[in-house]
């Protein structure tokens, strides 16, 4: 199949898969005489491995990985169950950092009860005002997944 078809199939935009590609999660295929990346059945079940991984909230390092573990099934599932701990650790992380930025974020609401004119509203003052320390620790993103077991 062409990579639009694989696409399709697995719900994934063709430049997504090209990216893969590049990032190494998707080896890259053969192409036809017409100069057309040509997939099989293992790469629709290798990229729908990587999406499920990437729905899990999970860093291409990670996914490499588990990819690594996938394609030699002689090893054990330790080494597996142990990166997976290592991820429902950041989970937890993140999880209490969302709950904090939603604490900054309703107290910054609340400085603003909205009857008043741009000039005099509390949310924008407070959005002006030079990071504290306590907002300063909160990331938008929330960093890169902690250092993997290899």
């Amino acid at each position: 199949m062409k990579i639009g078809e694989l696409g399709k199939l697995t719900a994934t935009s063709v430049d997504t898969i090209r990216y893969y590609e590049r990032a190494g999660l998707l080896p890259i295929t053969w192409r036809s005489d017409g100069n057309y990346r040509i997939y099989g059945p293992e790469h629709v079940a290798r990229l729908q491995f990587i999406r499920q991984c990437r729905n899990l909230d999970m860093a291409h390092d990670e996914i490499r990985l588990l990819l690594a573990y996938r394609d030699t099934p002689s090893e054990a599932c330790k080494e597996v169950n142990a990166l997976l701990d290592q991820h429902i650790e950041h989970v937890v992380q993140r999880i209490g950092e969302l709950q904090a930025l939603r604490q900054q974020l309703e107290a910054i609401r609340a400085s603003c009860p909205g009857a008043g004119q741009g000039l005099n509203c509390g949310v924008l003052d407070e959005l002006a005002q030079s990071s504290t320390a306590s907002r300063a620790s909160i990331s938008h993103v929330g960093g890169v997944h902690g250092a993997l077991a290899k």
